[in-house]
């Protein structure tokens, strides 16, 4: 029996240390725009909430402010999310992003053209959580 399918990643989720700050930072940097109510955390009502923004390409960001949250920042190396990739339509748009990131004071990696182990493309940043973030391109 095959998998059911699949038609896109609808949303992502992260847990942020301070809700409004990263808010203001998904909109201005990747363009969200803001849900205008929060979303409660599903089986805890009470511990907190989401703010929801969304994208005009049809994904959503789910911020979760956490009552009960645990300080510290993000690694990779932890158990959980290692990082979160957009798709973007071309290569030229990697080098027009490196450039918005640029003008928004955004520390990223640069255009990485990739050959191994397959050809591709990506820019690496983080937000203000240190969470990793990465735009891709391949040609598939």
């Amino acid at each position: 029996m095959a998998a059911p399918s699949l038609t896109n990643i609808h949303h992502y989720s992260p847990t942020v240390s301070d809700v409004e700050a990263s808010a203001a930072w998904y909109e201005r940097i990747l363009g969200l725009a803001r849900v205008p109510a929060p979303f409660p955390h599903w089986g805890d009502e009470e511990g907190g909430h989401a703010v929801v923004l969304a994208h005009p390409a049809g994904f959503l960001v789910g911020l979760h402010h956490h009552e009960a949250h645990i300080d510290g920042s993000f690694d990779e190396r932890k158990t959980g999310l290692d990082h979160i990739a957009f798709g973007v339509a071309s290569r030229a748009d990697l080098d027009a992003w490196t450039a918005w990131l640029d003008e928004s004071g955004v520390p990223h990696s640069g255009v990485q053209d990739l050959n191994e182990p397959m050809p591709l493309s990506t820019v690496v940043f983080r937000d203000p959580d240190n969470i990793q973030l990465e735009l891709f391109y391949a040609d598939l």
